[in-house]
């Protein structure tokens, strides 16, 4: 569920990205400049499951979660919108259990922080591992 603030967030972090690229000359960074409007760009999801790793089980309220996801992507300084996904999966046992989980999207943000907020994420929610997926995609703005 992306809301209106997560968009405008998101937006606004894309904006501001544009504008520094534009000071600068790109040389092989994460963002590569391909004309006026076009830029290229990574966009990554980290998928965070909600059950605790020991009890299989959820724990908390997804609210209080989301609480915890938003407190961290606020201390990382990065804009971010965040899904809530049903889903299941089989254990390594054979044992299979539903949880909602959290798939976070971050564009434009640097690989190194990326994993610090997935380990971070990890810990705070309790999990075996939180699975990071990259595209590379281009984006534009179109304004008013």
């Amino acid at each position: 569920m992306i809301n209106e603030n997560n968009q405008r967030a998101l937006l606004n972090h894309i904006i501001n990205n544009m504008q520094e690229q534009r000071k600068k000359a790109l040389s092989g960074a994460e963002h590569e400049r391909l004309d006026n409007e076009v830029i290229r760009m990574t966009e990554t999801r980290i998928y965070i499951g909600l059950n605790d790793a020991e009890t299989k089980k959820q724990k908390y309220e997804t609210e209080k979660y989301l609480g915890v996801l938003k407190k961290v992507c606020q201390s990382y300084h990065v804009a971010f919108s965040v899904d809530i996904e049903e889903g299941g999966y089989f254990h390594e046992d054979g044992t299979y259990t539903e949880e909602t989980s959290f798939v976070l999207l971050l564009i434009a943000v640097e690989r190194g922080i990326v994993q610090r907020i997935a380990k971070d994420l990890c810990v705070f929610f309790n999990q075996e591992a939180v699975l990071v997926t990259e595209n590379h995609i281009e984006g534009y703005l179109v304004n008013k």
